[in-house]
């Protein structure tokens, strides 16, 4: 019986990681799409990968986060 659950644990880990993954992605499209349409043409700046453009969205989240009124 115990057999049984370590599959089931692993696929369960395995399905987590996927959807973390596909959600980042997801999270990051807005920002790579409309970054390698509009920045290049308009200033001339480099293209960005599908992880630098998670990573600006995540460092933007931190920079214009909403305080908390007490």
């Amino acid at each position: 019986m115990k057999m049984k659950l370590i599959p089931n644990t692993f696929g369960l880990l395995f399905i987590t990681a996927f959807l973390i993954l596909v959600s980042a992605v997801l999270y990051a499209l807005p920002v790579w799409l409309l970054w390698n349409y509009l920045m290049p043409r308009i200033f001339g700046l480099p293209t960005l990968s599908i992880l630098d453009a998670f990573l600006l969205n995540l460092l933007m989240g931190i920079f214009f986060r909403q305080k908390e009124k007490q």
